[in-house]
């Protein structure tokens, strides 16, 4: 198994001259992180709810790649920041907002309540996670933990997506099951952790 040394050298050397050619022609970092939100969700409302994930799973990944390349960008021109930081992870909502939504509309087309119903946690379950870790760390509190954080999400659902969109039925709608438990055991984690934390960083009375 590759390390992560060796992991972060393979990717490198794709996404730096990638990264370059971009700056050569003027795009911003900023701009490539609107672009990849804007393909992903565009992506994701056009194909998730026909039905048609194989295609659209592969369209996400393309724009996804610019998560790797709006970094690299910005480090090559010495824009790292908060700004960047806080552009990056809005637009993240959005797009994961847009791929969960999409599949909640495929559900309520051509599933069983139960499917919905699953779809719409991990949409509303999703934003939670998110927000949770927003306000601890607000707070001074760090909430780096749970069990199925935002990678771990987009890799199930969207393997999940496309294994069915090649013709292999029940794995997306139990995929969506599997993922709204991890979504809700995750919520709790975070919430059980920062009310640990709080409690901690709160002087006793004597």
């Amino acid at each position: 198994m590759l390390n992560q040394t060796n992991a972060r050298s393979v990717v490198a050397t794709v996404v730096n001259p990638v990264a370059r050619g971009l700056i050569k022609i003027g795009l911003s970092p900023d701009a490539v992180t609107l672009i990849g939100t804007i393909g992903v969700s565009v992506a994701a409302l056009v194909f998730f709810p026909e039905g048609r994930f194989a295609v659209g799973v592969l369209v996400i990944v393309l724009f996804v790649f610019s998560d790797l390349l709006d970094g690299t960008m910005a480090r090559m021109l010495g824009r790292k920041g908060p700004w960047g930081a806080f552009l990056d992870s809005t637009l993240d909502r959005i797009a994961d907002g847009f791929i969960f939504g999409a599949l909640l509309v495929w559900a309520s087309r051509t599933q069983s309540d139960l499917t919905v119903a699953a779809a719409l946690i991990c949409l509303v379950g999703g934003m939670v996670i998110s927000y949770a870790k927003a306000r601890a760390e607000g707070l001074g509190i760090d909430c780096n933990v749970g069990i199925a954080e935002r990678t771990e999400r987009l890799i199930i659902i969207l393997l999940a997506a496309f294994v069915y969109g090649v013709g292999v039925p029940y794995v997306l709608p139990a995929a969506m099951w599997l993922l709204a438990v991890l979504t809700v055991i995750t919520v709790m984690q975070r919430i059980l952790h920062v009310r640990k934390m709080s409690h901690l960083a709160t002087p006793r009375e004597d």
